[in-house]
């Protein structure tokens, strides 16, 4: 029978456990798969989750594993609900709202980066679950004596993860400017000979940024700037007080 996955999210509830269950114990819960799932994505990434995969690493027949899930996109949701719910989170009492805001950023950030699979994952489903839920109502209250209202509370938040989101996406992408190093020693010196004159701007300005950052991409830097570029944003509608 298939499983409604708002229940599946919820499964922990008392008022799911209230329903009781029907037929012999599973060999392992839904929070086992969820959790061996987890593991297998932060090992390999979102490719490797496969049930025929996940039913070997927990030594069952892969059609076991849909007495937990309907599907692969179910169980995606499940994972990414279940990340929310562990995330770390700063400690913020007693700060203003920037400060809140940046510890929002960074929270989300050291989640992507340590599970950068879950960029993967564009499922608003998860939306429905617990500890997405219990995320979004946490990060919200960074804007708490603002002055924004509700719908502009959202969109406030929503503009900061989606700069949070493309800052990991860019990250991980460079994951590679290590090897960059050693291919522009031999590749600049031939650029330039086709460059010549050209392109003057970008070719000071890149010059100037390169011998700065060590390379034509500093993940690090451009973080920062961004993020107080988003939190000056933030404030242009939000307006100076004691909170920024």
């Amino acid at each position: 029978m298939a499983k409604n996955l708002v229940d599946l999210l919820w499964r922990d509830d008392p008022a799911a456990a209230a329903g009781g269950r029907r037929g012999p114990r599973a060999r392992r819960s839904t929070a086992e798969v969820v959790s061996r799932a987890i593991e297998l994505a932060d090992h390999g990434g979102l490719d490797t989750v496969t049930i025929r995969a996940l039913a070997q690493s927990l030594e069952l027949p892969p059609m076991s594993i849909y007495t937990h899930v309907n599907s692969r996109a179910d169980l995606l949701v499940l994972m990414l609900d279940e990340m929310h719910s562990r995330m770390g989170v700063r400690p913020v009492e007693g700060t203003g709202w920037a400060a809140r805001v940046r510890a929002v950023a960074e929270d989300n950030l050291d989640m992507l980066r340590g599970h950068p699979w879950v960029l993967d994952i564009g499922d608003q489903r998860a939306a429905l679950g617990p500890g997405t839920i219990a995320k979004y109502d946490r990060e919200l209250h960074a804007f708490d004596d603002t002055g924004l209202a509700d719908v502009e509370r959202d969109a406030a938040l929503s503009f900061l993860l989606d700069f949070v989101r493309a800052a990991a996406m860019r990250m991980r992408e460079s994951a590679e400017k290590e090897q960059f190093g050693a291919f522009w020693a031999e590749a600049g010196p031939r650029l330039a000979t086709y460059l010549g004159d050209s392109f003057p701007l970008a070719q000071s300005v890149g010059q100037a940024a390169g011998e700065a950052l060590g390379a034509p991409y500093d993940a690090a830097v451009a973080w920062e700037f961004g993020l107080t570029r988003a939190i000056d944003g933030l404030r242009a509608i939000i307006g100076a007080g004691p909170g920024s």
